[in-house]
């Protein structure tokens, strides 16, 4: 989320993934685009990548991007086995992971520290994280079978991706709307929900983990139909020269 030096991972965090470096211009909501195949980033992604950005021209910036990337991770896996006894603080690491998350590709495109293999090292974490966030659900008393579910419907999200740009598709090929921020955010709302309302969903009193969870899942499916439709859309018809 393998990766080479003219286009990012194959998945999209809204973040500036690990691409060429090309200095800030490349930052920017333009160079988002240029590294994601022309895709031009929603709304939503705007204010992220916005946001990150003026993160990674502080302090932070200072930081070596793959040391951020592990942190991310690091900061992921906390939550798992906090979030039973302390969702709120789940919440937190979270975020945090999130965070990090998108600032690692926009330090490394900032400072010209991006390449080849710091592309492979954020794809590495970003899977590494989607597979812990589907186990905070789980720590949040979510069934455990739903959640290996979804975790497996994100790992077939980002193969078929990576599968599609090996194969010629330009970019991440489609933003759709279960990406990395849209996994965290779930995540997000079922940790401070649990936190701040333990007596489950208004209306519902499913427990927020669970409500949550089935939210996940349908937006994975509707996520891989819409990146589907770009794949058959965006793939050559044929193989190119053989390298």
């Amino acid at each position: 989320m393998g990766a080479d030096a003219e286009r990012p991972g194959p998945s999209t965090g809204t973040g500036a993934e690990r691409g060429p470096a090309g200095g800030s211009a490349r930052t920017d909501e333009e160079g988002w685009a240029r590294l994601h195949g022309g895709v031009r980033p929603p709304a939503p992604a705007r204010v992220w990548i916005a946001g990150v950005q003026r993160l990674a021209a502080g302090p932070v910036g200072r930081v070596p991007p793959d040391l951020l990337s592990l942190a991310g991770v690091v900061a992921v896996g906390a939550a798992v086995p906090t979030a039973g006894r302390l969702p709120l603080l789940a919440a937190l690491l979270v975020l945090v992971g999130g965070v990090l998350d998108g600032l690692d590709g926009a330090v490394a495109l900032r400072t010209g520290r991006a390449r080849p293999l710091g592309a492979v090292v954020d794809a590495t974490a970003d899977r590494l994280g989607d597979l812990l966030l589907p186990a905070v659900l789980a720590a949040l008393g979510a069934p455990p079978r739903w959640c290996v579910a979804v975790g497996a419907a994100v790992l077939l999200h980002e193969y078929v991706r990576a599968r599609a740009q090996a194969v010629g598709m330009p970019g991440v090929g489609a933003v759709t709307v279960a990406e990395r921020p849209t996994r965290v955010v779930v995540v997000l709302v079922a940790a401070l929900g649990s936190g701040l309302m333990p007596a489950g969903t208004p209306f519902t009193g499913w427990s927020w983990a669970t409500a949550c969870l089935l939210i996940w899942a349908v937006l994975a499916l509707v996520g891989l139909g819409q990146l589907g439709v770009s794949v058959v859309r965006t793939v050559p018809r044929e193989f190119g020269p053989r390298r």
